[in-house]
């Protein structure tokens, strides 16, 4: 039909438009800004065929460009159009892309490559997420060069309305700084027509030792290395010890999720090391391929993103180590009395959410924004909890609903839910902060007390162990054997050890008998350990006595007022009978 063929002539214009306007982008700021050979004042630089983009970024190999195609005829063309539309290109998937050779067949512009072939990743783009597979064309170190390569590509068609995405890959390095710069410009064709552009850049450091602070962080590393390594052997330990009993507590687990990290963060530093060094050799090696490191810029990002969490765990741990205070206690004791109800809580408000989020996406999908999509509008939502919404955008889609559906959810979601949410830990807040000021806990001054008594104990018990040895001195009359010492302080409850140490200490020819004259140096030894203990007691006794003094007065007090408040029954007794008598007489 006339109508029919009108459609699909000014679908053909528009795509050839873009096509065009790409291929001019190509030809002219594409070449300009990887290739830069001349001064500010056109001199040429005398760097050979190098490129620095900006004068100090060295372009590191070739650039590659890559695109992906549909099949045609992959869409369903309704029966009414069918004789004006001849052709059709879907929306972009995995199972519609085209994989046959088209225009020259010969090399690989024209012939199919899998992502296993040339060593791609799949790329997440702003309409679809696209395949590392796809056709793909090496460019030239020099500018003529890659401008003929991009003619044969124009003059043969090479891009076509089956062209979904264009992928446009190099890596450039500066010196300056040891950072590479891993690049990916994309133009994405949707199938509504049109080019949306976007770009991707990795700036990593893939060679990490070079300076003397580099090496200083190489010894931090190796040092980490050894802590990891004797907390792997601490948790195998206490994991024999406790077996599944080791689980349960949170902190464990925490840990097990630190080394685990660490373990990974360790293993692809050493592989990101060795394999840099081979792709850096062999660019060297053949300075006119396609340096592929974007594999190594990927993984280092995964790898960077490891590390913050792997700190953020271990920031989070350092809770496990002053929750002895009560202040610090109370958060931990909040959440987690509070965490049944404030589960049950977020059931019903996240069904309250997610129905606000699929009435705006109904609503206002096709003309705002951050409406678009459904996952856009669960984050618009939490940003207008947070205040900052675009309330025109909403009126202006639709003048009805918008209005009426802004104000239900503010009220509901922010003035009322929201407000329900605070009250549940609010409430648990200040239930744990009146347990905890009513319960002895354990606090800075109590681990002093602890400490305290500790100390007090074993002065006690050396003191007991130094009058045992004295008593089996002051038993004996003559020559003391060592057989008959061990036997007599055994009885006492004393080890082998102890025992035979101390023997031997005075056991001077060594002959296991203690002569009158090494028995006398042993009572003067152990009555001067027994005055410095007695010296080290007297803070302790004077506490003791101090606080027996202070129970004695409270209870003579206590007996004082138990024996005034009898007298003053007894007074009150005799008036109450004075008065009776009184009142008897005529």
């Amino acid at each position: 039909s006339p109508q029919g063929v009108k459609i699909t002539k000014n679908t053909k214009k528009g795509t050839n438009q873009t096509l065009s306007f790409y291929e001019k982008f190509a030809q002219g700021p594409l070449l300009n800004g990887l290739y830069w050979t001349t001064w500010y004042n056109n001199q040429p630089l005398e760097s050979g065929n190098t490129s620095f983009i900006y004068y100090e970024n060295m372009l590191l190999g070739v650039p590659r460009m890559r695109q992906i195609k549909i099949k045609n005829n992959s869409c369903t063309v309704y029966s009414d159009f069918k004789n004006g539309i001849k052709d059709c290109f879907a929306v972009y998937t995995d199972q519609k892309e085209d994989e046959q050779s088209f225009g020259l067949i010969n090399g690989s512009a024209w012939t199919y490559h899998t992502e296993k072939e040339i060593k791609g990743s799949s790329y997440w783009g702003l309409v679809a997420t696209y395949s590392g597979a796809g056709y793909y064309q090496d460019l030239s170190r020099t500018q003529e060069e890659s401008a003929n390569i991009l003619t044969e590509l124009q003059n043969n068609l090479w891009l076509d309305r089956g062209t979904r995405a264009v992928f446009i890959d190099f890596s450039t390095y500066n010196a300056n700084i040891n950072l590479f710069c891993v690049i990916t410009l994309v133009v994405e064709f949707p199938a509504t027509g049109g080019a949306i552009p976007s770009y991707q850049i990795r700036t990593v450091k893939l060679i990490r030792y070079i300076t003397t602070w580099d090496y200083f962080i190489l010894g931090c590393e190796l040092l980490f290395c050894v802590f990891i390594f004797y907390y792997i052997v601490e948790e195998i330990l206490e994991l024999r010890i406790h077996k599944f009993s080791y689980f349960n507590s949170i902190w464990n687990i925490l840990d097990i999720v630190v080394i685990l990290l660490a373990i990974v963060a360790i293993i692809f530093n050493v592989f990101r090391t060795i394999k840099v060094d081979s792709l850096l050799g062999n660019l060297l090696k053949n300075p006119n391929i396609y340096p592929d490191f974007e594999f190594l810029a990927f993984w280092q990002t995964q790898y960077n993103n490891m590390n913050a969490v792997n700190l953020f765990f271990a920031w989070i741990k350092i809770f496990k180590y002053i929750s002895f205070s009560k202040t610090m206690n109370q958060l931990s004791s909040t959440l987690g009395r509070c965490a049944k109800d404030i589960f049950g809580f977020a059931i019903m408000f996240f069904i309250v959410f997610f129905a606000y989020a699929q009435l705006g996406y109904l609503l206002f999908g096709t003309q705002v924004q951050t409406f678009s999509t459904f996952v856009k509008c669960i984050f618009t939502q939490f940003r207008i909890i947070l205040g900052d919404f675009d309330f025109d955008a909403i009126d202006s889609a639709n003048r009805v609903l918008g209005p009426i559906y802004f104000v239900t959810y503010v009220f509901f979601v922010f003035f009322v839910l929201l407000n329900m949410f605070l009250a549940i830990i609010n409430d648990t807040y200040a239930e744990v902060k009146q347990e905890l000021s009513e319960k002895d806990e354990l606090q800075i001054t109590d681990i002093f007390k602890q400490s305290y008594m500790k100390t007090f104990m074993k002065l006690k018990l050396k003191k007991e162990k130094i009058s045992d040895v004295q008593k089996v001195l002051h038993s004996g009359s003559g020559d003391l054997e060592f057989q008959d010492f061990r036997e007599t302080l055994k009885e006492m409850g004393h080890g082998d050890q102890e025992i035979t140490a101390a023997f031997s200490k005075f056991d001077r020819d060594g002959n296991k008998i203690l002569d009158k004259d090494e028995q006398r140096w042993m009572k003067a030894e152990l009555e001067q350990k027994r005055v410095l203990i007695h010296l080290t007691e007297l803070p302790f006794y004077c506490h003791k006595s101090l606080a027996k003094q202070v129970l004695h007065l409270e209870s003579s007090v206590a007996g004082i007022v138990s024996q005034i408040e009898l007298i003053m029954e007894k007074l009150g007794l005799q008036g109450k009978a004075k008065d009776a008598a009184t009142a008897k007489k005529p």
